[in-house]
């Protein structure tokens, strides 16, 4: 008896989907897994998307902790051909809004902001039992993030 064996290449996941416990750790989980993900993609996204989808599911997954009250939030990922699309779901039915920063660095106010700049589109779903906020990311010629001061006038 003869068996055959056919030569298996493996396919990268094109989602993932997560549910995370709205813990202070879950933004950094979210952060690993996100990597894992993006290093996966081929074609890879370029740097500079790669860091700005790390940092709007950080944003998006602390946003969800702090704000929701719920116990758990859930990410999914998806690699479109030109597009990470990224969408977090929580217990809150209010939507994100955007807010004056405190620049003292005590109540937050950036990543609103910070999460549209850096999307393609955003969207916020309302659902049972709570939202869902989408952000996509293109995969290639997105500047990298950097912070910069304002230039003395």
């Amino acid at each position: 008896m003869h068996t055959a064996t056919a030569q298996r290449t493996a396919t990268p996941p094109s989602a993932l989907r997560a549910t995370l416990e709205c813990r202070p750790e879950a933004a950094s989980h979210a952060r690993h897994l996100t990597g894992t993900f993006l290093e996966s993609l081929h074609p890879a996204p370029d740097q500079g998307a790669a860091e700005a989808v790390v940092l709007v599911v950080s944003e998006l997954v602390t946003n969800a902790v702090r704000h929701s009250g719920g116990r758990f939030c859930s990410l999914r990922l998806s690699a479109q051909p030109d597009a990470i699309a990224i969408a977090v779901g929580d217990a809150s039915r209010v939507p994100p809004h955007r807010r004056t920063p405190d620049v003292r660095g005590e109540g937050g106010g950036f990543g609103w902001a910070m999460i549209c700049d850096m999307a393609t589109a955003t969207t916020v779903n309302e659902e049972p039992g709570g939202k869902t906020v989408n952000a996509i990311v293109a995969r290639h010629g997105r500047a990298r993030v950097h912070a910069t001061a304002p230039t003395p006038s």
